[in-house]
């Protein structure tokens, strides 16, 4: 049967080669976006300490305006306004997420690491191929892999801390909502970054770790050099792009494993993991860190929504990994060096992690079906935790295509 197509907004990103004269005119943009960010979280902050008012962007917004008309700021007209008053808007986000308990309180922007503008459509033009920001002569070299479902409405460059330039095109884009297939439970681990309700287990790539000779070996040449010096910069931008190798193939991995699994399983069912708290644990912290856990469920949340998949999630308490899949029965005494047991309430032989995935499947179909937490049979000690269903989009981002 085949699917209906959908609108969603999507973000396409392509490589970029800009010229030195334009190089030179983007770093200027990064500059001032930067400066006039810094100084409207500045004012917002000391708005409310000193005189306990309210600042929003229609305040901040009054400030460019004046700020541009001093001399000693008078560098801020040779860019464009447009990237300007979209960082002043990005702040007033910021701190509506704050007040919303959604993000932490919004920083100070940094001169080193990656830098950004965004440029709405009166910003830059797009037409032919070919990609043109205000104030530029020329257009961008950009490598378009593959084409644009239609005309951006917004367009934000960044210049990586490795070095390399990369422009994203916000569009919207059309996708043909999926039909059909199966249902499966993932628990996730560090052993073994998934294993499925199927019996599948997918190895933990370990990314970081692959590199940590190579990567610890760079950041102890890069201490070792003079502050402002040029081999500094060089040894900067070598761990830079060490750390850049890392990033993208851990993206690479976790869009292929999620879009997989969307395209072939009509329910998903997750387990809800406060990664958060479990990286205060120095023991396990970089590895927790280093397999990607909340990245990969918002990939799943997102890819659900656009081609009409359910995700469902299970409470973070509920115990799986104690649970009985064959007889329900709970609260078995299990160590982590536990990998395989046998229920003493019928006898059946488990394997810790399928076991897992195969409570969170049916705690996740129970959900479906009633809407409220199911008890999945009889407890040994006590009743299994409630089982929850949370919307889909959690993520604040749109991600790319």
């Amino acid at each position: 049967m085949k699917g209906m197509l959908k609108p969603v907004e999507a973000a396409y990103r392509f490589r970029i080669y800009p010229t030195p004269e334009q190089e030179n005119l983007l770093n200027r943009t990064f500059g001032c976006v930067r400066v006039v960010y810094n100084r409207a979280r500045a004012l917002r902050e000391a708005a409310w300490t000193e005189r306990k008012e309210r600042c929003g962007f229609t305040q901040t917004n009054a400030m460019l305006t004046a700020l541009k008309k001093q001399p000693e700021f008078v560098w801020l007209n040779d860019v464009s306004s447009v990237p300007l008053q979209q960082a002043l808007r990005h702040l007033d986000v910021a701190y509506r997420n704050f007040f919303q308990r959604r993000a932490r309180y919004p920083k100070f922007r940094r001169k080193d690491g990656p830098q950004s503008a965004e440029f709405t459509k009166s910003g830059f033009n797009h037409r032919d191929g070919r990609l043109t920001l205000a104030k530029m002569a020329e257009p961008l070299d950009v490598v378009w892999s593959r084409d644009l479902p239609s005309e951006p409405t917004t367009v934000t460059v960044t210049r990586e801390a490795d070095g390399r330039w990369y422009v994203s095109c916000r569009v919207i884009a059309t996708v043909e909502t999926l039909s059909g297939g199966d249902v499966v439970g993932i628990d996730l681990g560090l052993k073994d970054f998934a294993v499925l309700s199927t019996g599948e287990t997918i190895a933990n790539p370990r990314h970081l770790a692959k590199r940590q000779k190579r990567l610890a070996r760079l950041q102890r040449r890069l201490a070792k050099k003079v502050k402002g010096s040029k081999n500094r910069e060089k040894a900067k931008l070598k761990a830079a792009r060490a750390h850049a190798s890392v990033r993208h193939a851990r993206n690479d991995f976790l869009h292929q494993l999620s879009t997989r699994l969307i395209r072939e399983n009509q329910t998903i069912c997750v387990e809800t993991l406060s990664v958060t708290g479990m990286l205060r644990a120095k023991l396990h912290s970089r590895s927790i860190a280093d397999a990607g856990w909340s990245e990969f469920g918002c990939m799943l949340a997102c890819k659900a929504a656009w081609y009409g998949r359910k995700l469902v999630k299970i409470d973070r308490f509920y115990p799986s990994t104690k649970t009985c899949s064959e007889c329900g029965a709970t609260g078995h005494a299990l160590t982590l060096a536990d990998r395989e047991w046998t229920c003493p309430n019928c006898g059946a032989f488990h394997d810790r992690d399928i076991n897992a995935a195969r409570n969170i499947l049916a705690a996740g179909l129970a959900v479906s079906a009633c809407g409220a937490g199911v008890s999945l049979g009889v407890p040994r000690h006590s009743e299994p935790s409630a089982v929850k269903q949370e919307p889909v989009l959690r993520s604040s981002g749109i991600p790319r295509l």
